[in-house]
Parts: structure tokens; sequence; C-alpha cells
């Protein structure tokens, strides 16, 4: 019995004898370890206070802007990294941030589509803060531009949001409207030779045309396809130009009518049958799967929100599209946008060929409307107002309450914002069709 006790003490004694070598061992790792580290710590030379001062003075963004040689890179969203030049690090970031001042003084002061137009702005801001690489695929702005912009994901949600506010009623009620909303896209196809003659390659004068049809979301849709180093001003330009309807639009009306033609009004629409808004989006989406399956993801976007909307048994899904799904995409698109505000991509001789073809474009597209609507009135029963046709450009819906706001002050009382909504939403359709096409030409 004791000798059976003796082994099993023994026994006993060997495992925590053992286990203490192991304990032992691993402490005495971990010290050795801690002690390495200790040393490499121990390895950075101590400084006086004017080697510290020089040391943050290097890591300042003041002196990434006024050492215009210290091999600054910038950094893309997928990770690639190219070399900033002398002008881009410093008296280009300079220029940028004051453009990005212009444009918070623009959404604020004038009310010029502060909704995108400022997180757009700020986003350029962001971009251009030196060192911080804010447009890194680790960084604030290329996290969210591979998230949602990189793969076209924030423009179709916009779209979304925006079929959930639209109304067809004005369009199936004089569906002969829809021709405005297509002479409007004339401005698209007539800006692409310009730009082709120009010098851009027919790639980059396809992102570059598409501003005509005064639509953001496809604007970013397309050049994000075609030419993705352009996003920033041609987003920019489109967005701009939208904002800018109240000040092209009209002396364009004026020039191209006479007052007769202008004063001209127009008779009451025929009610429209919920269930014609209900079939409307399923009957322009298999359309376009039939004839253009590149604008389906535009315009799939589009009528699932109007569907819903005329279905009547999702409010809240409705809501949550007209609401905080588009207001929350509407931030996340416009800091993704503002990422390709950085003065190494937007600071060169494109940026101002971009903006003058994309004034061009809206504005020949707002005429062609116009002169549509000149010679519908000649052959139509019924009297057309040709100021109606500058709604057929895509920009929902202030384009229509500009038209209704010229109609107004011609003739006092004469109310044209219904007539007009239909080009308006017409042209959100046509556009979205013109980028199909211009995608369709690469494949």
């Amino acid at each position: 019995m004791k000798i059976r006790q003796i082994f099993i003490s023994i026994i006993f004694a060997l495992v925590a004898m053992s286990s203490f070598s192991i304990a032992t061992e691993s402490t005495q790792a971990h010290h050795e370890t801690t002690q390495h580290e200790s040393v490499e710590k121990k390895a950075y030379e101590s400084k006086s206070l004017s080697e510290l001062a020089v040391s943050f003075w290097r890591t300042t963004g003041l002196n990434a802007i006024f050492d215009t040689n210290d091999g600054e890179v910038a950094i893309e969203p997928d990770g690639t990294e190219k070399a900033m030049g002398a002008f881009e690090s410093s008296l280009g970031r300079i220029i940028m941030i004051l453009i990005v001042f212009i444009l918070f003084y623009l959404a604020i002061a004038k009310g010029f589509e502060p909704l995108l137009l400022l997180p757009i702005a700020f986003g350029g801001l962001l971009a251009n803060i030196p060192l911080a690489h804010m447009t890194g695929p680790h960084g604030m702005l290329g996290v969210i531009y591979n998230m949602g912009i990189a793969n076209e994901f924030f423009p179709l949600l916009i779209f979304m949001g925006v079929g959930a506010m639209t109304d067809f009623g004005p369009l199936l009620a004089n569906p002969k409207t829809a021709l405005l909303g297509g002479a409007a896209q004339f401005g698209i196809f007539g800006s692409l030779v310009g730009a082709v003659m120009l010098g851009f390659d027919i790639q980059d004068a396809s992102a570059i045309s598409i501003i005509g049809g005064a639509d953001g979301p496809t604007s970013i849709f397309i050049a994000n396809r075609l030419a993705p180093d352009m996003l920033g001003a041609i987003a920019v330009a489109a967005y701009s130009y939208m904002a800018l309807v109240p000040v092209i639009q009209p002396p364009i009306m004026r020039a191209l009518t006479t007052k007769e033609e202008r004063q001209i009004k127009m008779g009451v629409q025929r009610p429209v049958h919920r269930l014609e808004k209900l079939i409307f989006p399923i009957v322009v989406l298999m359309l376009s799967i039939m004839i253009l399956p590149e604008s389906t993801p535009l315009i799939g976007a589009f009528a699932f929100g109007n569907f819903l909307k005329e279905s009547g048994v999702v409010e809240r899904l409705n809501d949550t599209m007209q609401n905080s799904l588009i207001n929350t995409v509407t931030i996340f698109l416009g800091l993704g946008v503002g990422s390709k505000l950085a003065a190494d991509k937007f600071l060169v001789l494109e940026s101002l060929g971009i903006m003058i073809i994309g004034l061009i474009a809206f504005s020949a597209g707002t005429a062609a409307g116009v002169l549509m609507a000149k010679i519908m009135n000649k052959f139509s029963k019924e009297p057309i107002n040709p100021l109606i046709g500058a709604a057929g450009v895509s920009a929902v819906p202030m384009a229509a309450r500009v038209v209704s706001k010229v109609g107004s002050e011609e003739k006092p009382g004469n109310v044209l914002l219904m007539h007009a909504m239909g080009p308006n939403v017409a042209g959100v359709i046509g556009s979205a069709v013109a980028a199909g096409v211009l995608l369709s030409i690469f494949n």
C-alpha cells in the first residue's frame, strides 16, 4: 500500500516538475522576446528639441505642399500608386481647395443642387489632404468608392429612388410628349461627334457626351464604365448644369420661340387609370430587355422603384426608397465622386474640355426639345406650347418647373407644370436608353 502511494507521489512530482519546466521556458522565451523588442525600441536614437521639431514639420500637410521634392505618391482605390508631380502636390492642391470652396458657396448661398454638390465638394476637400491617402483602398473615400461606385451600385440605387418619386401620369395622358424626351437626347449624340472632333477618343467622348442628358446618376454610371479617370470632372459638370437649369434654359427657350408660342395654353389632361401606371414600368422594362439589354441596369432599377410605388401595397418600402435610402446613398455617392477631384485627376486640360462640351451638349439638348415641340405644334390638332420641349432633358423635376415658370411669366395663369412633366420623365428613360446605346458600342 505504501509502495503504491510512493509511486503515485513520484508520478505527480514528475508532472509538476515538467509543467514548471515548460512554464519556465515559456516565461524565458517571453522575457527574451520582450527584451528583444525593448532592444528594438531602444534602437531609437534620442533627439534634441530642434530635431523633434524638424521631424514633426516633415509630417505636416504644409510641408507636403511646400516641399515639391518629397516623393509623395497618389494611391488609387485599387491600390495602384502614382508619383505626384510638383504642381499636383503643391499649387494644384491649393487650386482644388479653392474650387471646393466655390462649390460650397454655390451650394449653400445659391442653392445649386446642394444635396449632391455639398458631399461632392467635401469629398474633393478630403481627396486633396496631403499624406492621408484618403483615396487609397483603406482610406475613407477609397472604401466608399469601391463599395458602390466602382461597381456602379450607387447610381442604380439613386435610379431606384427616382423611380419611386416619379409619376408617369402626365406622360401616359399625352404619350406624344415622349417624342420631346427623345429629341432632347440629340445633345448627347451631337456632343459625341463634337468631342471626337476635339481629339477625344470615342470611348472618352461617349462618357463626356452623356452630360447632355442632364442626368447625374447616368453620367456617373457611364463615366465609371468608359472613362473612370474623368469621373470627377464629368460628375461635377453634370450636376453643375443640372443646378444651372434655371440660368441656362430660359434664354434658349426665349430665343427659339415667339411670344405668341410661349403664351399657348394647353388643354386639361385626361385622367390616367391606376392600372395604366402599374403596367407602364413593366412594359418599358420588357422593351429594354428585348431591344437594348445594356440599358436594363438603369431602367430596371427605375422601373422597380416606380412599380413598387404604383402597386400601392408596399408603402413602407416606397417611403424608404423615396427618403432614407436615396438620402443615404446620396451622401456616399457624393463623397465617392468627390474622391476623383484630387488635383492630379481634375486639373488637366481634358477637364476644361469636358466642362465646355457638357455645356454645349446640355444647350443642344434643350434646343432640340424646343424645336421638336414647335414642329409638333404645327401638325397637332391640340395646341402644344413649345416651351415644354425644354423639359425633355432628364433634370427631374427642375426642368419642368423652369418651363412652368417661364410660361407663367409670359401669360399669368398659364400652368404648364404637368404638361412639362411628360417630356421630363420621358427624358429620364431617354437618357438611360442613350446610355445603353453607348455601352453597346463597346461590347
